[in-house]
């Protein structure tokens, strides 16, 4: 069962969470090419190779949606705004219906007493900046600084919370490195460059922002538990290195301003010149740090060049999309982000979920897993906060199925189903039970 909203404190907040390119509809309102849609348009990439020109069409149909949240009892929403909607082509002319539509959410929003939580990316790279090079061309960075000048000078005023990028590790190396994402390459000099250009960009948007007189500002990075596959200190060293490269190289650049050292052994050789000096920017002070978390996995040693390991098939439940159920990462990282990294910040999970064989039948999805996961790391969350970590929010991953990357529309995360036929919404027994349990104050 989950926990109601009285357990916990009086200022903690829920929300949902979605992402613009997999839920707005990409095929109108002005928006220009993205590199994702290059990638599903490529044999191979995509299931189906589905994409997200259409999607669950929250562009037309977001008053629907809002009021799903609204009546869940939700206090936050975090989405994402599409760099290619608000300017085509990456830079330059600014596309005036794009900036239309973000306003038009966040008045929405703030309609219904939901607090807006903005982040400026979620993967959606401009095709024509990916011409330039993408993320691999250091002047990305200005770039993005551009965009978010561009449209927080418009709607800046009215966000309860902002972020630059959603999980730099999905942007940098699981699509530079091992090419499972937009732009999928498998290219270690494109992918050092990548993992210090995603950070910097978040610096000079923090600049950018506080410039605007903007706050609560905050970074959001993806961690995933790393465990050794066996007792053997060759896998021991190889979950360090993974437990390196995914999840301490960005917070530890965002709040120590320095990479660390072991994963500096693999990537030093390929990072762009001069990088030292960017690390005072990428280490701009934020007011709040966002964790997203979903699984842990096990890492053995395996010959060949660096990082020189892989993945093993662990033995707990698993989700839909093979991803292994273990809360006891959640408390992990929510633990070490505060004492390694940031503090008494405030700490949001940000994003967290599974993916669920979810079927519509007689009007009904029973997702009882997915109430179970869900009960299960709030009750994580719990025990962090007693213990005196200061995290102050949780937003379930997703408010509603939609493009799954590069699982095309096949898995499903939503708290609503969506029937990608009709666009139909249906609340599936995991929005309920949250709605019963968010609006129980007592």
């Amino acid at each position: 069962m989950l926990p109601k909203r009285a357990e916990f404190p009086k200022d903690f907040l829920f929300g949902a969470a979605t992402s613009s390119y997999q839920i707005e509809g990409h095929g109108f309102g002005g928006a220009g090419r993205t590199h994702w849609d290059d990638f599903a348009a490529t044999p191979g990439n995509v299931v189906r190779a589905e994409n997200g020109a259409l999607a669950c069409d929250h562009y037309h149909r977001w008053p629907e949606d809002f009021d799903l949240m609204q009546a869940a009892g939700f206090d936050v929403y975090r989405f994402s705004s599409s760099w290619a909607r608000v300017m085509p082509e990456g830079r330059g002319a600014v596309n005036a219906e794009g900036l239309d539509y973000y306003d038009r959410l966040i008045d929405g929003l703030l309609e219904r007493g939901i607090k807006p939580a903005l982040t400026l990316y979620h993967w959606e790279l401009p095709s024509a900046l990916a011409d330039l090079g993408g993320w691999r061309n250091r002047d990305i960075a200005g770039w993005f600084a551009d965009y978010t000048q561009v449209l927080m000078q418009r709607i800046g005023d009215r966000v309860w919370s902002a972020a630059p990028i959603n999980e730099p590790w999905c942007v940098a190396w699981l699509s530079h490195f091992l090419g499972h994402h937009a732009p999928g390459l498998r290219d270690i000099r494109a992918t050092a460059r990548a993992m210090h250009h995603v950070g910097l960009a978040h610096g000079r948007a923090i600049e950018v922002m506080r410039g605007l007189g903007i706050g609560n500002l905050g970074a959001v990075c993806n961690m995933e538990y790393a465990a050794p596959a066996n007792g053997s200190a060759a896998a021991a060293a190889a979950a360090s290195l993974y437990d390196g490269y995914y999840n301490r190289w960005f917070v530890s650049a965002m709040f120590r301003g320095e990479y660390p050292a072991d994963v500096l052994q693999g990537l030093g050789p390929h990072m762009p010149q001069g990088w030292q000096d960017d690390m005072a920017t990428i280490a701009a002070p934020v007011d709040w740090v966002g964790v997203n978390y979903y699984t842990r996995k096990l890492i053995a040693p395996a010959p060949g060049p660096w990082p020189a390991h892989h993945e093993v098939d662990g033995p707990l439940p698993k989700t839909a999309v093979g991803w292994e159920i273990y809360p006891e990462g959640l408390e992990f990282f929510l633990r070490r982000t505060a004492a390694d990294y940031s503090g008494d910040l405030p700490i949001y999970v940000t994003e967290n979920g599974m993916a669920g064989a979810d079927v519509l039948r007689g009007g009904v999805v029973d997702d009882t897993p997915r109430i179970d996961y869900l009960a299960q790391h709030l009750a994580a969350v719990q025990t962090v906060i007693a213990e005196g970590v200061p995290v102050k929010g949780y937003f379930t991953w997703s408010l509603m199925d939609n493009f799954e990357w590069a699982h095309g529309y096949e898995k499903r995360f939503g708290l609503v189903h969506v029937d990608f036929e009709t666009l139909q919404r249906t609340p599936k027994a995991s929005y309920h039970a949250l709605k019963a349990a968010l609006l129980r104050r007592v």
